[in-house]
């Protein structure tokens, strides 16, 4: 258990939870069984951790949030399942994570250095990467892959079983119903393809040789009337060679199951 300075007189805590010792537990806050929370996080007041949670260090939990419930698939029967949350992750107020479901890994995973706003739902089985941003009221389905530095808009669902590919943006109050491969931006109801993710690479200072090299790859697949296995065909051909990261544009279409968005 951890150091009681930082823990407060109302908050109920399992005797199984292992806390570390600088641990920050606020006001009506309650930690069910087979909770681990490692260094440096804090929890605002009336935060619920259900159980069979791992949270990781520096992580911030805002009032009212509800981590490591049980799932809300119809098929789950009380078997042991975990959610396992990285580091430096802000999970803002109302969101809901949930656990995993046998059906799968029995496992739902979030990464680190993700924002999670307010009233965001992470179903069960979802794979969260890294430096990922959900605006306000998401909804992520169940067995969901989302890679990293995703941005998704506000009032966006996200489908069971979906992908989203890494540098990928989907726009605001957008369902999503086919995979995002990796650069794409997309939106609408059902959301369509738009064009890439621009500013989100200007932003990261990434070099114009590379921006068009992404450019030449997304026209290939959206704009060339091209099977999808000529438009890769040619991307390694033509653009890889000298784009190295056209290959996690490649590697997130010819991973997808659902097909992508068009």
């Amino acid at each position: 258990m951890s150091n009681k300075e930082y823990i407060h007189p109302t908050a109920i805590i399992d005797s199984s939870a292992v806390i570390a010792s600088d641990v920050e537990i606020g006001p009506y806050c309650i930690i069910g069984p087979q909770v681990t929370i490692d260094t440096g996080t804090k929890l605002h007041s009336h935060v619920v951790i259900g159980g069979y949670t791992r949270i990781g260090k520096h992580n911030e939990i805002f009032q009212f949030a509800s981590i490591g419930e049980v799932c809300q698939d119809l098929k789950y029967n009380g078997e042991e399942t975990w959610l396992e949350i990285g580091d430096h992750n802000t999970i803002r107020e109302h969101a809901t994570f949930h656990r995993g479901t046998v059906q799968d890994q029995s496992l739902t995973r979030v990464g680190n250095h993700n924002l999670f706003m307010v009233n965001t739902h992470i179903a069960h089985d979802c794979q969260i990467g890294d430096h990922n941003i959900f605006a306000n009221n998401v909804g992520v389905a169940g067995h969901v892959r989302l890679a990293d530095h995703v941005i998704v808009g506000g009032n966006s669902g996200i489908h069971q079983f979906c992908h989203v590919g890494s540098y990928s943006m989907i726009g605001a109050a957008s369902l999503i119903v086919k995979d995002v491969p990796a650069y794409v931006t997309a939106s609408g109801n059902p959301a369509h393809a738009f064009g890439l993710n621009l500013e989100g690479m200007r932003r990261r200072g990434w070099e114009k040789s590379v921006i068009q090299g992404l450019r030449e790859a997304f026209k290939l697949i959206y704009k060339e009337n091209l099977t999808t296995a000529e438009a890769i065909e040619r991307i390694r051909a033509e653009i890889l060679p000298n784009v190295a990261e056209v290959q996690l544009l490649i590697d997130s279409i010819e991973q997808s199951e659902r097909g992508i968005v068009r």
